[in-house]
């Protein structure tokens, strides 16, 4: 392959409207931003990235400012003239030179393979080791923070077949309050849906220890995040007839590789940004997958390019024991897409054209920029 190198790294800032205020224990969301990188190479190719957290920087140290800065000023002067067919070791280097940065590094990393992908003409899936299924189940989150509300979306997600799996985010009113507002939502669902609940780390271990068994009562078969402890969580394991998940305590292969020597978590959630890339979130699911750990593909509640990297990573995944959750752009009330995303019969199709296989509306992300559009060339 005649060897295509890197001119040019642009970044955009996206803020994009949700469909209603999304309540977390951390904090409430009234939109999304969106951070998208386009990386253009000498052979004409251009590979789109996107970077993006939930709350700003509420639920973790990067927000999308802090990673469009971090490319603008750290990650692209590196790139610049160098091989963008090599995409592990440019990967590698650039790990050498800027530490942690692990949104930064995965919206990067997804440009690169939605690059390679076009440049081969297969899907990213493909440079992945290939897909093992089509399509990919996906839960919803209901987050209004009004049960009444939640049931009625709940219902509405059932009858237009879009979503049969409901994770309640809980964890920010008083323990009997949120076990309350779980059990009357799993008792209008009935057998007819899944219901899981995320705390996001709200509950102190003394907490989760007495709130765990009432949300197995009340019907919930997962409770991702309940404590902020990863030591606190494995203490937590294996006391309740219900699976404990591992999410803001994994951070990439390192803390995958504690948390399983230590049988600290039932399930992981792989996300490709928390972890630091594709590449870095399959090493973590390989290190479940030996443990004995299930998987579920977790979301930053990002938009079409994350949640389609996501789902081509998904997609080559041996085990998906709980699915998916990558509704993301299902919360933003704008398409940013040529062609929207397939949702149907409670699942995702995973697109089948080269790279990402997705086009951006390049009208309607113009429309949405923030001011501010910064360039890095050789």
């Amino acid at each position: 392959m005649t060897q295509a190198t890197i001119e040019r790294i642009e970044t955009r800032l996206v803020d994009l409207p949700t469909i209603r205020p999304h309540k977390l224990s951390v904090a409430t969301m009234y939109g999304q931003t969106l951070m998208l990188v386009k990386i253009y190479c000498s052979d004409g190719i251009v590979g789109i990235g996107e970077g993006t957290t939930i709350a700003g920087m509420a639920y973790g140290p990067e927000s999308p400012e802090a990673m469009k800065l971090a490319i603008d000023a750290y990650f692209a002067p590196a790139m610049i003239g160098k091989d963008a067919t090599q995409i592990q070791a440019l990967m590698a280097h650039l790990g050498k030179l800027v530490k942690v940065n692990h949104f930064s590094k995965s919206a990067l990393e997804t440009a690169l393979l939605d690059a390679q992908g076009k440049r081969l003409g297969v899907p990213v899936s493909e440079l992945l080791g290939g897909r093992r299924r089509e399509r990919l189940p996906v839960a919803w989150t209901l987050a209004s923070g009004d049960t009444a509300k939640d049931i009625a979306e709940a219902e509405h997600m059932l009858d237009v077949r879009r979503h049969k799996v409901f994770k309640l985010k809980i964890g920010a009113k008083e323990l009997k309050t949120d076990i309350k507002h779980v059990a009357e939502i799993k008792k209008a669902v009935g057998e007819r849906a899944a219901v899981r609940v995320d705390v996001n780390m709200a509950w102190s271990e003394t907490q989760a220890a007495w709130a765990i068994p009432a949300l197995a009562d009340a019907g919930c078969d997962l409770v991702e995040q309940p404590v902020a402890s990863a030591a606190a969580l494995a203490r937590l394991m294996r006391r309740f007839p219900v699976a404990l998940m591992a999410d803001e305590i994994l951070q990439g292969p390192d803390s995958a590789f504690e948390i399983a020597k230590n049988s600290g978590a039932d399930v992981f959630a792989i996300k490709i940004e928390q972890s630091g890339g594709l590449f870095a979130a399959q090493r973590v699911a390989a290190i479940a997958d030996a443990a004995g750990i299930e998987l579920y593909g977790g979301t930053m509640l990002e938009g079409a390019l994350s949640t389609v990297a996501s789902a081509h990573l998904f997609a080559s995944f041996a085990n998906l024991q709980w699915g998916t959750e990558l509704f993301g752009p299902l919360l933003i009330t704008e398409e940013i897409l040529t062609t929207p995303l397939d949702y149907s019969d409670f699942e995702l199709t995973v697109p089948n054209g080269p790279g990402l296989g997705i086009e951006l509306d390049e009208a309607k992300v113009k429309r949405f920029t923030r001011e501010g559009l910064m360039k890095v060339t050789r």
